[in-house]
């Protein structure tokens, strides 16, 4: 919350703290690039006809946003009389999580679940505020060296997952801005949830 630290004096009331939070985050969500919003939402809606599953990854609460959009891929963007999208979290098994931490390492926690069920023309969507979260860098790499299609939502500078995935959403913030960051991809999880209920394949 460094930047929010920096705007926002400790002094100050919490009506004002709110007020400045409001104004800070909006200003954030103007300045989201709507094409790459649109790019992303038409690779989803290519996804589904193909038939191809969409993997959410993240840490934190990255993982909780990541369990979210695949929640609301399989509900809010799959009503009746559309073809279901295919979604999943990697977040959401800890059992395997675990495992895999204990057996493989952290950093490949998302990688050996996507050696399992990825198969070419996925989609996997990392998200992170930082853009650098070991475990989701590796994903993106994985998918990407083994015929699966990247997208990172990420944040501050946009990081190393920026520079790998294939298609991007960049929330750009100061470093350590990780509550708007975060704010503005449940933000996009449902935007684009809500748009492709509204789509028919």
């Amino acid at each position: 919350m460094d930047e929010i630290e920096r705007i926002v004096p400790r002094r100050e009331s919490g009506a004002a703290f709110a007020r400045r939070y409001i104004e800070h985050l909006s200003a954030i969500l103007d300045s989201l690039d709507v094409e790459a919003i649109g790019r992303v939402i038409d690779l989803f809606c290519e996804a589904r006809r193909r038939g191809a599953t969409i993997f959410f990854l993240g840490n934190g609460g990255s993982a909780a946003t990541a369990s979210h959009f695949a929640n609301d891929f399989g509900v809010c963007a799959s009503p009746e009389g559309h073809t279901p999208f295919r979604s999943m979290s990697l977040t959401g098994n800890m059992a395997f999580v675990t495992c895999l931490a204990n057996d493989f390492g952290y950093e490949h926690v998302f990688t050996r679940q996507l050696r399992n069920l990825m198969r070419p023309g996925d989609v996997v969507v990392g998200i992170s505020a930082s853009g650098n979260s070991p475990n989701a860098v590796e994903a993106l790499r994985y998918a990407r060296e083994n015929g699966g299609v990247s997208v990172a939502l990420v944040g501050f500078d946009g990081g190393a997952m920026k520079s790998i995935a294939d298609h991007t959403i960049h929330v750009e913030t100061g470093n350590g801005d990780y509550g708007p960051v975060e704010d503005a991809h449940m933000v996009l999880d449902h935007l684009i949830s809500l748009y492709l209920a509204s789509v028919k394949d």
